[in-house]
């Protein structure tokens, strides 16, 4: 480990990690998704769900054994790069901020938006914008402990909604409504599932701060347990409600289908409950993120990639603060000039490709062995037989990206790479 890497203080326990990747997962995808699945997939979206939580799954076990044999501060980046060497773990780090930084972006725009009608007011969503990340960066560069406080509580005050709407509205669901008469076929139920990763991803970015984590090797494998059946059980919960109450209709109303699904049993109170609940799960899902990704561009600096004063570390708060502000202004701009949807398409194809890497990573740390001295790590079951069937189900997934998905990520691997070959010069000159 470097000098650096022990510079950082670790705070963060086995509940606020569970905590901050349970909030970066439910962000506004739970809310706006629902009626993406109902409409790729009809009665059949939660096999949908069901295949992204297969994924996923087989992904959070490759990750909690990485995790618990690398633990600097870089997650999914330092496990790469501790494999595959410098080039490919920069490539890896490339994927781990772009789709961070898109993502958040991305939800970003839809808060401020969503925000705004939620008041009935216009003309407020660059203002709005603006002051979040100003109090973000002002609360995660005070400390660790502070951002992950603010995460648990978000945590907590965005699921009260959800757990309403799925309480009461278990009692008005229509059974005709979620009957699934045919599958659709294996090209659609990849593509629908594409669409889904969105909603299951961010465990890659809450581990970014592993260098800040207490007893990496037992908090690690926990919290991502304790995350991930949560999100999972949450999400089939929400959707098979919403799918019982609006039918046929849940695949068109894509602007707030929990909220007008709501509506159809609580009136115009469930509709503003759903809403505020939205905006909370926004809220929470930006402010996750803004603890984690930072440490990415923190990562970079301290491997010579970035500038150095990138990397630097505050003299009292000890948290990275020129990266989170270099973080928060870059995010800040993307959601000012773009739309979700804009920003969507390649965090999920990054996601899917950092998490192939990750799993091929896992073999290799494990047949090498290597450990953080004095540590037990976990063991994923099986061997390598986990992390090759998750490097085989996002091989299927991948064949539904279109050429023109895959020619931005290229062209941005592309340019990223320049940028290291510069660097790699430089340092040598």
């Amino acid at each position: 480990m470097s000098p650096r890497g022990r510079e950082l203080v670790r705070a963060v326990g086995v509940w606020g990690l569970a905590a901050s990747i349970f909030n970066v997962t439910v962000g506004g995808g739970i809310f706006r998704l629902p009626a993406s699945a109902a409409a790729a997939a009809g009665p059949a979206a939660p096999f949908v769900y069901l295949i992204c939580a297969a994924v996923m799954g087989c992904v959070v076990l490759c990750f909690a054994e990485a995790g618990s044999r690398i633990t600097l501060t870089g997650g999914p980046y330092a496990y790469v790069e501790a494999v595959f060497g410098r080039y490919v773990g920069f490539l890896a780090g490339v994927l781990l901020w772009m789709l961070g930084t898109t993502a958040v972006a991305g939800v970003s725009s839809a808060f401020a938006e969503g925000l705004g009608a939620l008041f009935g007011v216009d003309g407020l969503r660059v203002p709005i914008i603006v002051a979040m990340f100003l109090l973000l960066a002002a609360i995660n560069m005070r400390g660790v402990e502070q951002g992950t406080k603010l995460i648990m509580v978000a945590s907590v005050a965005k699921l009260l909604p959800l757990i309403a709407f799925v309480a009461i509205g278990v009692f008005f669901i229509q059974p005709d409504n979620i009957a699934v008469r045919e599958l659709p076929s294996a090209s659609s139920m990849a593509r629908a599932a594409i669409v889904l990763v969105f909603a299951f991803s961010g465990v890659e970015t809450a581990l970014v701060p592993s260098g800040e984590v207490k007893d990496p090797a037992r908090t690690v494998p926990r919290a991502l347990a304790i995350a991930m059946i949560g999100v999972t059980l949450l999400y089939l919960a929400v959707h098979l409600v919403a799918a019982g109450l609006l039918g046929d209709r849940l695949a068109t109303s894509t602007a707030a289908p929990l909220a007008f699904a709501a509506e159809s049993f609580l009136g115009t109170p469930g509709r503003l409950l759903l809403l505020i609940g939205a905006s909370i799960s926004m809220f929470g899902y930006v402010s996750g993120m803004t603890l984690a990704v930072p440490r990415a561009l923190y990562r970079f600096a301290e491997d010579g990639l970035l500038p150095k004063v990138v990397g630097s570390i505050h003299p009292t708060w000890r948290t990275p603060h020129v990266a989170i502000l270099l973080q928060t202004t870059l995010v800040a701009s993307l959601a000012v000039f773009n739309s979700f949807e804009a920003l969507a398409v390649i965090s999920n194809l990054a996601a899917l490709l950092l998490y192939a890497g990750c799993a091929a990573a896992t073999i290799m740390l494990r047949r090498r062995g290597i450990r953080q001295e004095g540590a037990v790590p976990f063991a994923v079951p099986g061997g390598p037989i986990i992390p090759f069937i998750t490097i085989a189900l996002i091989a299927w997934l991948l064949t539904s990206i279109t050429q023109a998905e895959w020619v931005v990520l290229l062209v941005t691997l592309g340019v990223a790479t320049g940028f290291f070959v510069v660097a790699t010069r430089t340092r040598r000159a």
